[in-house]
């Protein structure tokens, strides 16, 4: 009934995804690949690690270190091969009520933590249970990450000026933009609409060209020329900084680590459930598997040497890892490709960088973000059954409307519970025992068919599927209406796949029933660890007797009844038939 598995390696479980793309072969066609999809990614890295920074709390240059230190760790030890880590927007309520109530000391000892923790959770082989969230989930959280991506960019797409901060929520968000209209910028959203199509025709035409790169370089070149009044990089943000500081540590203190320890494990969970997601995400966009311990463990190493280095919060981060896999990468060499262009443009492009509009950026996002959504997989899900449907737009709607954590919580959970409910349908009883008619019309409950054996002295039960909590009131609501009173009950497991303590319960229950009839119940199971779970249960000899099949249950019951009629329970247990 249940396959054993080798159990892999630590060597397999933490390998980091790097190590197995060297070893396959790494030509220099791939290397120029990464390195096209490394600079592409560090372009729209670039504006967006410096804006989550600002909008976090703190200083733009904190967004850059910790896409570089981060960025360039995460790719490097990770357990994917696309993986991008950095800054990402989910954090930024969480960075700036830090921030506001413990200052920057305390938020780097936070985000120092967070790491400790996650690679703690890694090392305990946590990360595995992300293959357990449902697809819809997947793909409502992608859907709505989408979402969110679109409309931070709606303010660069159309050049518009805010009279104070962009709201973070998504719907004053939209308020302020609307209310913003009038000081739209006709040539920001030119720009914009050229550089959309410009990849749109470029996908089409020529799909092996880095179309991202082209695309932000002729948008800026042409800007530049015609000296296009926009907003740049250098007009909003200022001056680059030239390099990273010297790591320092946070300051320590007991009072502090309390005090912080409820934003670190915040900040762990939310990197852990984004980082895994991300990394889900790729695998479903290039039919690669990660490897889920080991991209905890490099996310705690990287947020790690991010607070040290005066970042912030790192995570995988969904937008640019689809940018990553869509401009072209072969490995992680393109993540630490895109970690050393940020670092280089810090130090020697920072004049050219400048003059990248911001709106050309954000057309490249609004393109990540439409690639992002999974329009197809969103209508089929919704057409699917209500079920489906339910979890995914649970999970759409409260990450647009709330916060990503609230919506993977709910569609979690309300997938479970969908889960629960479909694998107790699964179970099905059959059996020859006439039934005391329902009290109710409900007839949801499991129902017997088809009669295995035919014997007035013995009723038998065969159940097929998962017994489990989910089914077993239905089958205890079965059992109490049998009306017959024969000298032995049968129940045929061998086709039981799960079975669990609450089940347990409910064939003590039968059992029960059967010895104030002062009749014999033996049961037809092959599988070792269920019979321990039934006799931890006190399902053992004399109450229950055993066979690995049911016609060995059947003999054994027969050869009861025929050395003590009637009473069973006076016969010792000789092991199984």
């Amino acid at each position: 009934m249940h396959r054993t598995m080798a159990e892999p390696s630590w060597r397999e479980l933490y390998k980091p995804k790097l190590v197995t793309v060297l070893r396959e072969g790494y030509g220099l066609k791939d290397l120029r690949a990464d390195l096209v999809a490394g600079l592409t990614v560090a372009i729209v890295a670039l504006p967006l690690s410096m804006a989550i920074a600002i909008a976090s709390g703190v200083t733009p240059d904190r967004g850059l270190y910790t896409a570089i230190v981060g960025g360039f760790l995460v790719s490097m030890l990770g357990g994917s091969r696309f993986q991008i880590g950095g800054p990402a927007g989910a954090f930024i309520v969480l960075v700036a009520a830090t921030v506001e109530r413990l200052g920057l000391g305390g938020m780097a000892l936070a985000v120092a933590l967070s790491g400790l923790i996650l690679m703690a959770v890694g090392a305990l082989r946590l990360g595995t249970f992300i293959k357990y969230i449902p697809y819809p989930v997947t793909v409502g959280f992608t859907a709505g990450i989408a979402v969110i991506i679109g409309a931070s960019q709606m303010r660069d797409l159309l050049g518009l000026t805010l009279p104070g901060k962009e709201p973070g929520p998504l719907v004053p968000k939209l308020l302020a933009l609307e209310q913003a209209l009038p000081t739209l910028n006709p040539a920001a959203l030119c720009t914009a609409v050229a550089t959309i199509l410009m990849i749109a025709l470029l996908r089409r035409w020529r799909p092996n060209w880095p179309v991202l790169l082209i695309a932000v370089t002729v948008a800026s070149v042409a800007v530049a020329l015609a000296g296009i009044k926009v907003e740049t990089i250098g007009t909003r943000f200022g001056a680059l900084p030239r390099g990273l500081p010297p790591p320092q540590l946070p300051p320590l203190s007991l009072d502090l680590v309390v005090a912080v320890f409820p934003d670190a494990v915040a900040f762990a969970l939310l990197g852990a459930i984004e980082s895994l997601l991300s990394a889900v995400v790729a695998d479903g966009m290039t039919g690669r598997r990660h490897r889920a311990n080991a991209e905890l463990v490099a996310q705690g190493v990287a947020n790690i040497a991010s607070a040290l280095c005066g970042g912030i919060c790192v995570t995988g981060t969904i937008a640019r890892t689809a940018t990553n896999v869509r401009a072209g990468a072969r490995g992680p060499v393109s993540g630490m490709a895109h970690a050393v262009f940020l670092a280089l443009f810090m130090a020697v492009a920072a004049p050219l960088a400048s003059y990248i509009p911001l709106s050309a950026l954000a057309a490249v996002l609004a393109v990540v973000a439409w690639n992002m959504a999974e329009k197809h997989a969103f209508a089929l899900l919704l057409r699917a059954s209500w079920g489906d449907a339910a979890v995914l737009l649970s999970t759409f709607l409260l990450t647009i409307l709330r916060d990503l954590t609230l919506g993977i919580t709910v569609g979690f959970a309300t997938g479970s519970l969908l889960f629960i409910h479909r694998m107790a349908g699964t179970l099905r009883v059959e059996g020859s025992a006439p039934l005391v008619a329902p009290d109710v019309a409900d007839r949801s409950g499991p129902l017997p068919d088809q009669p295995t054996v035919r014997d007035d002295d013995i009723l038998v039960f065969r159940l097929s599927g998962a017994f489990f909590f989910g089914a077993a009131a239905g089958v205890s609501a079965l059992f109490d209406r049998v009306a017959a009173r024969p000298r032995a009950y049968v129940l045929d497991l061998t086709a039981v796949p799960l079975l669990d303590s609450t089940a347990a319960t409910v064939i003590d229950g039968l059992t029960a029933k059967a010895r104030r009839q002062g009749a014999v119940v033996a049961i037809a199971l092959a599988d070792p660890e269920a019979r321990h779970l039934l006799s931890s249960h006190g399902l053992k000899a004399p109450r229950v007797y055993f066979g690995r099949t049911q016609e060995q249950a059947l003999a054994r019951v027969r050869r009861v009844l025929g050395r003590a009629p009637g009473g069973g329970s006076q016969v010792p247990d000789d092991g199984e038939a």
